[in-house]
């Protein structure tokens, strides 16, 4: 199935998702991480919620992290290259909203891909086999190229995998799992 039809399907299915549903499903979520044997690991990225879009609220994945004392990494990105900077969050980490509403450390403590050992990966669909759709610039292909192949990327949608395979470019990269409120899919 082609990228943009998908990316045009969820987005539409994700605005006619009320506010309590997001939250809900987000809670289901993070719900459904605690049973993935992931926990042992150190550094953990996490994007943080475009609330506009109806992304899912990643609080409450931050505040299971930071109760288990995980290093948490967040990104900055950068449009001209579409490349992102990746920054430990701490508790004096200051974040400000970017021009398309992705809030954003504005500096800190600089974290190296490699050293990630989990990223949480936005996305907008995915099917059975771990491919997956996020809005089209490439920042997360191009952060993943530089990950460990022993890294876990975890998706997390409100949605269920689309049944036909979606197309993938030779620069894709797959999920490990995808996790939704009612499920977890492992690749």
């Amino acid at each position: 199935m082609k990228k943009p039809l998908l990316r045009k399907k969820y987005k539409n299915l994700r605005q006619q998702l009320s506010h309590t549903q997001v939250d809900d499903y987000s809670i289901e979520i993070a719900n459904q991480l605690l049973k993935l044997d992931i926990w042992d690991k150190s550094f953990y990225h996490v994007f943080l919620t475009i609330e506009e879009q109806k992304e899912i609220n990643t609080d409450y994945i931050l505040n299971i992290l930071a109760g288990k004392d995980k290093n948490i990494i967040i990104s900055k990105s950068h449009i001209e290259d579409y490349s992102m900077t990746h920054f430990l969050l701490t508790d004096n980490t200051t974040l400000k909203k970017s021009k398309y509403n992705v809030p954003e450390p504005i500096d800190g403590i600089e974290i190296q891909p490699a050293q990630l050992e989990v990223v949480f990966i936005p996305l907008l669909a995915f099917d059975q086999i771990g491919n997956r759709v996020g809005y089209g610039k490439g920042f997360y292909d191009r952060f993943l190229a530089h990950c460990k192949p022993e890294t876990l990327k975890i998706g997390l949608s409100f949605f269920e995998a689309e049944d036909e395979t979606i197309e993938a470019f030779e620069d894709d990269i797959k999920l490990d799992y995808c996790v939704t409120p009612n499920r977890i899919f492992q690749f």
